[in-house]
């Protein structure tokens, strides 16, 4: 009996354990989701206060034009010395333009932007970039996907610099096709994608994480990394090997009036990732990803980082063709905060959504206060607002939280569906409001689950007052 005793009572016990502990391991990842969001909420009356958070950088009335220094405008030559040493020289100086006359040029490998310069390409002038791997080595610091690692260097890059701009009413052609970036990553992309996030989530240095050479993993067209003052305006980015315009943990940026042209694989127009107060307005994205995607680093990469994206003012923009508009996600695990987006037009029957979140609880993270009004749709694809956390079928023990999203006055002439929110029951999306909204000719009922506290006002559905 008194062997026996000790076994009776661990087997009355043992279901109270088990309770017990599968609750300790739900309350950890409900403090892990909500950690970071208990804090008032963020609404429309404090845009202004952010946007006076943000300021274009100004250069120096200096001008260093490449010719001065052997380019040739003749798609042939390779511009890449003339223009390193443009850049060297005006950094030098203190600042200035680098300034890239009209016609048309090649350059073999990076543009890296130094602090105070701006490389300003003139009305009628097109770089167009080498598409060869080599030439964009030595590889660098940076990130695939929000996870970081050593590749291919951006196609323009800068790294802990500051005031820096690419401005002008030229074009950079990244000239990224299925014969080059795009098939070869369709070839070999896979297995390595899956290798750095592995050496992510073992805790391998990013240092380490070395890649590059032929493996598939596609430079970004544009990235200030650890940057601060950012000017990208005017511009025409065609084509880009993956994302066109990612800034990563940098501050106070601007983009402003560019056009981005690209139906590739991911080929997202741009993607604030785990940076701060940030304005895109005016422009316009036709690309064969997301418009514009709100990113915060990518499963282990990004809970160890721990920076979250916010104050993202979008406004005045036209999407066209792609997977969302105005997207938050999946690449989030350091969380999204005080994201607003007005007055865009969103024109094309190739356009999936319009106001995305999209999470699982491998990736997890915090979403809070996501803000869109006055857009225009004329017609998407898919569910018009659209709330996923269960993206891509991952399951692990981070539950991404979100709350406090609103859309108002937007007008939808055909969809599908207005809503498609999929939330968790174990910590639903928590206060949504949908106000002074219509939405027309839409042929299927909306999906509602996992969330609290969705109010509707004022909103149509096919001219029926929709109520919860």
């Amino acid at each position: 009996m008194i062997k026996a005793e000790p076994r009776s009572i661990k087997r009355s016990l043992f279901p109270t354990f088990v309770l017990l502990s599968a609750i300790g391991v739900f309350a950890n990842c409900q403090r892990n989701a909500t950690a970071e969001i208990e804090r008032p909420y963020i609404g429309w009356e404090d845009l202004p206060s952010i946007l006076e958070q943000i300021e274009a950088p100004s250069f120096p009335d200096r001008d260093f034009e490449i010719t001065a220094y052997g380019a040739v405008a003749d798609n042939d030559s390779d511009i890449k010395p003339a223009l390193d040493q443009a850049i060297e020289e005006a950094h030098t100086a203190g600042g200035g333009r680098v300034l890239v006359p009209a016609g048309d040029w090649y350059i073999a490998g990076p543009i890296h932007l130094k602090s105070n310069v701006n490389i300003h390409l003139s009305e009628g002038a097109t770089i167009n970039f080498s598409t060869d791997p080599k030439d964009y080595e030595p590889l660098v610091y940076t990130r695939f996907e929000g996870t970081e690692l050593m590749n291919y260097s951006p196609l323009i890059y800068a790294y802990e610099q500051e005031n820096i701009a690419v401005t002008g009413k030229g074009t950079f052609h990244g000239r990224a096709t299925e014969d080059n970036w795009w098939g070869d990553w369709r070839q070999q992309g896979t297995p390595n994608i899956e290798m750095v996030r592995q050496m992510a989530e073992d805790g391998i240095p990013a240092q380490k994480r070395v890649f590059g050479n032929n493996t598939g993993l596609r430079p970004v067209f544009v990235q200030p990394y650890k940057c601060k003052n950012i000017l990208i305006e005017g511009i025409t980015f065609r084509d880009s090997p993956m994302w066109f315009v990612n800034p990563v943990l940098s501050v106070n940026i601007t983009v402003r009036d560019i056009t981005v042209v690209g139906l590739g694989p991911n080929n997202d127009g741009c993607n604030p990732e785990s940076s701060k107060n940030v304005l895109i307005e005016g422009c316009y994205f036709d690309t064969g990803d997301d418009c514009i995607a709100i990113k915060a680093g990518r499963d282990a990469d990004g809970r160890r980082i721990g920076v979250p994206s916010e104050n993202i003012i979008i406004r005045n923009c036209k999407m066209l063709e792609g997977h969302g508009g105005v997207v938050v996600g999946s690449e989030m695990s350091g969380g999204v905060r005080n994201v607003f987006a007005e007055d865009c037009a969103m024109d094309s029957p190739h356009l999936e959504r319009a106001l995305r979140i999209k999470s699982n609880t491998f990736r997890g993270g915090f979403v809070e206060n996501i803000h869109f009004r006055n857009v225009t749709v004329s017609e998407v694809a898919d569910a018009v607002f659209r709330i996923n956390l269960y993206y891509w079928g991952q399951s692990g023990e981070h539950y991404p939280s979100v709350r406090n999203v609103s859309m108002e006055n937007v007008v939808v002439e055909k969809a599908p569906r207005a809503f498609y929110f999929h939330g968790r029951e174990e910590l639903p999306i928590k206060d949504v409001l949908v106000k002074n909204c219509q939405f027309n000719n839409i042929s299927q009922p909306s999906v509602i689950t996992g969330i609290e506290n969705l109010k509707f006002e004022n909103v149509r559905i096919n001219g029926q007052p929709k109520e919860r």
